[in-house]
């Protein structure tokens, strides 16, 4: 019989149980649930103490029926694709639209939402596996997909991989909602943001890219200086009212592929800083714009509009309607592999 690792956390609407996995390396320490292979919480030092990070919920119920993927890995496709459709090989593919006229994020049921398999885990590092039937969800291929989350001293790296019989498309990120002041101080319009990134890809009214890459000097997202999330976010700049705050993909400079950084989070409240590092081309910045007012949280906290922001580290949105985009296509038989590290430090 397989060793079971972790301790229960419930069990899901179709009688599937989940399961809680505690890392801690005497630095950080983090919660990661087998649902969705999610990042329930990440305490890291502050100034006066342990400071919990990521916002999350106390029960699988919430986990299975709210929206906005809290910490959730999101795939086959992280982001949007147009429409629901997309042409591989000269085939045509048919996706769910559950985010409007688009396809969000997987579909209705993507990985967001099942259960996976331990199949390593000890202190400091824990390995999560899923097994995608080809046809699930519209797309292609049988796709065996593995996350890993590793304490590294100051650091919590994720690393993705995965592999498939057929070509399809593939893009996997993490979908945690920060707020470095911690879980449940309201809103992260105070503390200061920087993207190290030259450009962005524009969006209609939609949040499908146009295809164009442009640079963001000169705008309001310009963030490659530290400023403060709200000094720009209500500004009337069409791209931030269409997406009633920051929800856009910035091209991280330098070589896709190869770690390097793409964002840096400061609270002065808590005095705790978060450097982002990456080898995606791209990074979501998303400014929690529709979590509602008074949802429920965990250890009786209670979220809101903007209570959180993510740094969703991934291949463009639309990238298989988008030539001009970084392939996302996983060849039959090689390997996808992607890296993040979220590094924390405590500031005086």
């Amino acid at each position: 019989m397989s060793r079971e690792f972790g301790t229960p956390f419930g069990v899901t609407q179709d009688r599937e149980e989940v399961r809680e996995l505690t890392l801690d390396n005497g630095v950080l320490s983090c919660k990661i649930l087998t649902f969705g292979a999610t990042l329930r919480a990440l305490t890291v030092p502050g100034r006066e103490g342990s400071v919990d990070v990521v916002l999350g919920y106390d029960s699988l119920a919430q986990y299975e029926t709210e929206g906005g993927y809290l910490g959730a890995t999101v795939g086959r496709f992280a982001n949007r694709i147009a429409k629901g459709t997309f042409t591989l090989n000269g085939q045509t593919y048919t996706l769910a639209l559950n985010d409007g006229p688009n396809h969000l994020h997987g579909g209705t049921r993507g990985w967001s939402h099942r259960v996976w398999t331990v199949e390593e885990a000890n202190a400091e590092k824990a390995v999560l596996t899923l097994d995608s039937p080809d046809g699930e969800e519209g797309y292609p291929g049988h796709l065996q997909a593995r996350v890993t989350y590793a304490l590294e001293g100051d650091a919590l790296a994720i690393h993705y991989e995965a592999a498939g019989d057929q070509d399809t498309p593939c893009n996997l990120t993490n979908h945690s909602y920060f707020n470095l002041a911690g879980q449940g101080s309201g809103d992260v319009l105070d503390q200061e943001i920087q993207l190290f990134c030259s450009a962005y890809t524009p969006t209609d009214s939609t949040s499908i890219p146009l295809g164009r890459i442009d640079p963001v000097e000169g705008t309001p997202m310009d963030l490659r200086q530290p400023t403060p999330v709200g000094a720009h976010i209500n500004e009337p700049f069409q791209q931030l009212e269409w997406g009633q705050g920051y929800d856009h993909n910035f091209v991280v400079d330098g070589q896709p592929g190869v770690l390097r950084p793409a964002a840096r989070v400061h609270s002065a409240a808590s005095g705790v800083a978060m450097e982002v590092d990456t080898t995606s081309p791209g990074i979501q910045f998303y400014t929690a714009n529709f979590i509602e007012e008074g949802r429920k949280g965990k250890n009786g906290a209670v979220y809101g509009y903007r209570h959180g922001l993510c740094l969703e580290t991934q291949h463009f949105p639309d990238s298989p309607n988008q030539p001009a985009f970084p392939s996302v296509v996983l060849k039959a038989g090689e390997v996808y592999r992607q890296t993040t590290k979220f590094r924390f430090t405590k500031e005086a």
